[in-house]
């Protein structure tokens, strides 16, 4: 294997992975979802097995290939990198380790996974920050890029293509990803995978593993001439010309090193021919905080804005505005909110591949930057499933269309002083025609007058929370009905 082989298959990985939070037609997902679910924490958090087992096997195998060839956060960040090399070449030194803080961040992570506190581990979490990069600010610019190549089409008589909505699906998680996106660049700019080997904890685990893979990049000190040129090109800023070593926990396997190599000294070799090895002290303080790392997982289990709408051309309709919701929605299949808050890591996949627009990143602390419903743009239509397709951490679990007629996440609430019965005198029953389940049932508001003008009557054991009714009631900007959410879900 050499570098050219890793940026072909990068070159797959990356825009296909970036794909899966662009693409709103779902063609994507149906060929290439499985790109999402080999993530690694994502696989652990889902108790993927195989998946955890086949990364940690080709780690021992081949060291950090995984940084570099299937997480898209470490491929955004060597093109972060390709741009600081264009700037300057030979532009990186070796650097010691940063061995506290990498254990430190990565006890973080696993302390937050323990508690509950998922959205403390989507701010470190790469394939999360990936995530919330793609969807909040590459994503706008594919689909307005779409809703160009929609125009032109139509202006040849053409529907190649279809307009499709762009609007802010989180104002503070457009901050966070826009914070990340900028950080990252600068760090990769200067110094190459700073990120990767102080911060990211899947790098710290990925890392301590490679210390022990069977082929690594080698250094041969009898051709070696200590020119130093391998140092100023590794982007993992490990290896120590001056001594020829390489610090195999910080490297990602990019094979740059051996391409700058002039004298044929480095080598990707079998662990049998390394004469390198971690030293003693360094290697054991490293291996007892893994060990303690691992322990703790272990026993935790683990744009284009939207056009003015008009009523009949003449009167403006207002936007409708989020209700107050005792207990959030959360989407159909994530069983209960402990369980989403649990095994969510943020990475906004669900709420990119929603195409009925209901989900959206939370600003709650309790469950910051993790999906949410509500029903201000659309309803949660009841033969879509495409959240649960998606999710790869088992946040959001397969289910089929079939179970998700019977899974109650909420009930519906009508509020008389909003209803247009009450406001306008008028008679309406939009509720009670667009409910799926025939949950919501018209009755006089005098009931000793049968031509009174008729008010709707929920019947919450049949209600499944979907918000058909919320989303289609006429009244402004606060529907007459809403839907209070469940902390559990149960089936009808």
């Amino acid at each position: 294997m050499n570098s050219k082989i890793r940026k072909i298959l990068a070159g797959v990985f990356f825009p296909l992975t970036t794909l899966l939070f662009l693409d709103f037609t779902g063609s994507i997902h149906a060929w290439f979802g499985w790109m999402a679910k080999i993530q690694f924490l994502p696989a652990v958090l889902a108790l993927n097995v195989v998946v955890v087992i086949a990364l940690v096997l080709l780690t021992l195998l081949m060291g950090r290939i995984y940084c570099s060839v299937i997480c898209p956060l470490g491929v955004l960040q060597d093109i972060f990198g390709w741009f600081g090399k264009k700037a300057k070449k030979n532009r990186y030194t070796y650097s010691k380790p940063m061995s506290i803080l990498r254990y430190v961040m990565l006890g973080i992570l696993v302390v937050a996974l323990v508690a509950g506190f998922g959205s403390i581990a989507a701010l470190i979490a790469p394939y999360s920050a990936f995530g919330r990069i793609a969807s909040n600010l590459f994503a706008p610019i594919y689909l307005w890029g779409n809703n160009l190549l929609a125009a032109w089409a139509e202006s040849v008589d053409s529907y190649a293509f279809y307009s499709v909505d762009v609007w802010l699906k989180g104002g503070i998680t457009l901050v966070v990803a826009v914070v990340t996106f900028v950080v990252l660049f600068v760090l990769a700019f200067k110094n190459g995978r700073t990120y990767c080997n102080t911060i990211c904890p899947v790098g710290t685990v990925l890392g301590f593993l490679s210390r022990y893979s069977w082929l690594k990049p080698v250094i041969d000190t009898s051709k070696c001439n200590g020119c130093g040129l391998c140092a100023r090109n590794c982007k993992a800023s490990c290896i120590d010309s001056k001594n020829h070593a390489i610090d195999y926990s910080r490297c990602v396997v990019c094979l740059d090193c051996i391409d700058k190599c002039r004298q044929g000294a480095i080598k990707y070799v079998p662990r049998s021919k390394s004469s390198q090895a971690p030293s003693g002290a360094s290697a054991d303080k490293g291996r007892r905080a893994f060990v303690t790392a691992t322990a703790m997982v272990a026993g935790a289990g683990i744009a284009k804005a939207q056009q003015l709408k008009m009523d009949g051309g003449f009167a403006t309709i207002e936007d409708k505005k989020i209700p107050k919701r005792e207990t959030p929605l959360t989407p159909p299949g994530s069983l209960s909110a402990k369980n989403l808050a649990q095994h969510c890591t943020a990475c906004q996949l669900c709420v990119s591949v929603c195409p009925n627009q209901v989900l959206r990143p939370s600003s709650d602390l309790s469950n910051f930057m993790q999906p949410e419903t509500s029903y201000e743009r659309g309803y949660c239509r009841p033969e879509c499933v495409k959240c649960s397709e998606v999710c790869p951490t088992g946040a959001i679990k397969p289910i089929t269309k079939e179970e998700k007629t019977a899974i109650q996440i909420g009930h519906a609430v009508w509020i008389a002083d909003n209803c247009i019965v009450n406001t306008d005198g008028q008679k309406c029953g939009n509720c009670a025609r667009h409910c799926p389940t025939g949950a919501i049932q018209m009755v006089p508001k005098d009931p000793n007058d049968k031509k009174s003008l008729q008010i709707p009557v929920v019947n919450t054991e049949r209600c499944i929370g979907c918000g058909a009714c919320e989303n289609l009631c006429p009244s402004r900007p606060f529907s007459a009905i809403y839907v209070e959410g469940h902390e559990v879900h149960r089936e009808i």
